[in-house]
């Protein structure tokens, strides 16, 4: 007799896990094949403006749905911008708060490490892209009564849903990079969303121009990054 495909635990219902058995050659095998397919995942910032279709942008969104959250929450709401009025302001309003940051806000030796990405003011992906994704991280929620609840764990759980947000868009063939003009309150009275969600990153979305070019970076090495303790 096999095992119940469900069972009960704290009255609630818990559905049995299935997952594909391999072997451990083929763990090693399907593990870095997954490295070199996403190492060579860069944040490109030359957009064609050559359109997605909605579904891709959909499918996406639920790639990013599928993250982890605190008390599984889900504490996100997902803005896909692709209306041409819309994304103009989006570059005016993040435009004014980049000028003021790279004049004002940021340090020296804060523009100084900018330099090998070749970033300034000026942000016409904003308006290039087909598509922005715009992430915002729900603080709080309201219950029947209109009693504030908070969430748990808020930015752990967007942050690792916009991390495979990236990764579906890099898999679907696409092109983003991550954008945080700072502060970021302005897509919020934009977009018109509720007071208990905040902007948390903006990602534009889309084909790359071609030839595009990005910076010859290198990325840390293993022994860099890592300790093991065995």
């Amino acid at each position: 007799m096999g095992s119940p495909d469900h069972i009960i635990i704290n009255g609630h219902k818990h559905v049995a896990y299935k997952s594909d058995i391999v072997s451990e050659n083929e763990l090693i095998k399907k593990s870095e094949l997954f490295h070199q397919w996403l190492d060579k995942r860069r944040s490109v910032r030359d957009f064609s403006d050559k359109d997605v279709p909605k579904e891709v942008i959909q499918n996406l969104i639920k790639s990013a749905s599928t993250a982890p959250s605190g008390a599984h929450k889900q504490p996100w709401t997902f803005c896909a911008v692709s209306n041409p009025m819309l994304k103009s302001q989006i570059r005016k309003e993040a435009e004014i708060e980049e000028k003021e940051s790279y004049e004002n806000r940021m340090s020296d030796r804060w523009k100084n490490d900018l330099k090998p990405l070749a970033t300034d003011m000026h942000k016409p992906f904003l308006e290039i892209a087909p598509w922005l994704i715009i992430a915002f991280k729900k603080v709080y929620e309201f219950g029947e009564d209109g009693e504030k609840h908070n969430n748990y764990y808020v930015n752990e759980s967007i942050g690792i849903a916009c991390g495979m947000l990236i990764s579906a868009i890099h898999n679907a063939g696409l092109v983003t990079l991550t954008h945080t003009p700072s502060p970021m309150n302005f897509l919020a009275k934009t977009l018109n969303r509720p007071s208990n969600e905040r902007a948390f990153l903006l990602l534009p979305v889309g084909y790359p121009k071609l030839p595009a070019y990005v910076p010859d970076l290198k990325r840390k090495d293993l022994d860099e990054m890592t300790v093991f303790y065995e």
